[in-house]
């Protein structure tokens, strides 16, 4: 990564701590350090004197002392060959005390197999569910190889519009498909995702293509290993063929080659950063594809363009082999067309790795049969109740109105159409957003223009 002889973030938290925030003083000082190459006494003096401040001698050589040792520090560590999957000592664990789960490991129970036939044109089937899908591999209908050039034709044709991958993994892809094929063939079937095409969010390390991470710089990344999941997936018979879009390291939804698009309303950005997964699964070009999140990078996305999105809990999927943007927030999951999509993806890329030391030893157990009446549904009632400022732009207060229109509707379908009894819940007041980190971009508002569906699970 190039370095810079100033972090101005940097250089203004250190002169927080040294009681400077609050003046022009810091800013000032950057800007003359940048332009006369250093830290000087000259440059504290003309700093000083546009900020209408004045140092003794005494206090100008300790602050010349803090900041040129700060400022040492800071090249030492930026000279640090750490690569991304060296860990830090932390470990985060979400499981509070006295929390109790689950142990037992049961097998998963899916809907019943859908009524499939072969299409007369293969692209029809390109917005099935998996198990739609599924079943035409499974009972031959389809063949892993012609489902896996189908999609990639798609992907070719609608990228030039939607801008969501990266890097087609063709050679791969049509090799593993044929083996998918030939493994079916001699009676050797992996499961639900057997010969499905699938797209690799690319901050995910595939052997043999780049991950860029999103962003300049990183546009011929090589990285020598497959991400736990991408080795998952693979076992479980999917087809990889495309790493798919992320803002820049793993912010918002432009990256090094502009900016990925809302299938739906192509003027739109598809939000981030799991910008291209979300759009690529929409437009039917995959048929599920794995993202990332950190603080709204699947559920955001998956709201803009009306994808399903499942952001696990911290510690359910192992993150070996992704790009690290916080050790103690970053999450796994898939995006896909529908909530059992999602649920047969997560059991296929949960539990520990041997690598990842967040993950824990829990079962995720599906079971399309459960009676959702038997579950306890929680919701944050604040939420679903807040109403616009009295100070907000009309734009701004249309758009909250009709957010709130579409929660409103989501509870009388969970209430009214489901019978569910929804427990409302209340979180303690606590300033959240001022303990995020301070680059952290909202999440846009929820599109309009789609429906939208976002699951999250223990």
């Amino acid at each position: 990564m190039p370095t810079t002889p100033f972090d101005r973030r940097r250089f203004l938290a250190l002169s927080s701590a040294l009681g400077l925030a609050s003046t022009v003083f810091p800013s000032t000082l950057l800007a003359q350090a940048e332009e006369g190459g250093g830290i000087t006494r000259e440059t504290v003096a003309r700093a000083a004197a546009i900020a209408c401040l004045h140092f003794s001698p005494e206090q100008e050589d300790m602050m010349l002392g803090d900041l040129k040792d700060a400022l040492g520090n800071y090249d030492a560590i930026r000279k640090l060959d750490l690569p991304n999957s060296v860990a830090p000592a932390l470990i985060f664990d979400p499981v509070l005390p006295g929390m109790k789960f689950d142990t037992v490991r049961r097998p998963l129970r899916p809907s019943p197999a859908p009524e499939v036939s072969a299409p007369k044109d293969l692209e029809d089937v390109a917005f099935h569910s998996l198990r739609q899908l599924g079943e035409l591999i499974r009972t031959r209908r389809v063949s892993s190889l012609a489902l896996t050039q189908m999609y990639l034709e798609r992907l070719k044709r609608f990228d030039p519009l939607l801008l969501f991958a990266v890097t087609l993994t063709e050679e791969r892809a049509l090799a593993q498909a044929k083996e998918a094929d030939r493994d079916l063939a001699r009676g050797k079937y992996r499961g639900a995702l057997h010969g499905l095409p699938w797209g690799a969010k690319d901050l995910l390390a595939t052997k043999g293509y780049r991950t860029t991470w999103g962003a300049a710089g990183f546009e011929d990344q090589y990285i020598d290993q497959d991400a736990t999941v991408v080795e998952r997936l693979d076992a479980a018979g999917a087809v990889l063929v495309a790493k798919l879009t992320l803002g820049a390291l793993a912010l918002g939804d432009k990256w090094f080659y502009g900016m990925t698009r809302n299938p739906w309303k192509t003027d739109q950005g598809s939000s981030g950063s799991s910008a291209g997964p979300a759009s690529a699964t929409v437009a039917g070009c995959v048929a599920f594809s794995i993202g990332s999140e950190t603080l709204g990078s699947i559920s955001s996305p998956s709201t803009r363009c009306g994808a399903t999105g499942l952001r696990p809990t911290f510690g359910r999927v192992p993150r070996s082999g992704a790009m690290a943007l916080s050790w103690s927030m970053d999450k796994l999951g898939p995006l896909c067309r529908s909530v059992e999509d999602s649920a047969l993806v997560l059991a296929a890329i949960t539990g520990p790795d041997g690598k990842d030391r967040t993950v824990h030893d829990l079962p995720f157990n599906w079971d399309a049969t459960l009676d959702l009446k038997s579950l306890r549904i929680g919701y944050l009632k604040a939420d679903f109740d807040r109403e616009p400022p009295e100070d907000a732009k009309p734009e701004d207060k249309a758009r909250r109105l009709e957010s709130k229109k579409i929660d409103d509707a989501s509870l009388d379908v969970l209430r009214s159409k489901l019978g569910l009894k929804l427990i409302p819940v209340e979180l303690p007041s606590c300033p959240t957003a001022t303990c995020s980190p301070c680059w952290w971009p909202n999440p846009p508002p929820p599109s309009t223009s789609s429906p939208a569906a976002a699951a999250t699970t223990c």
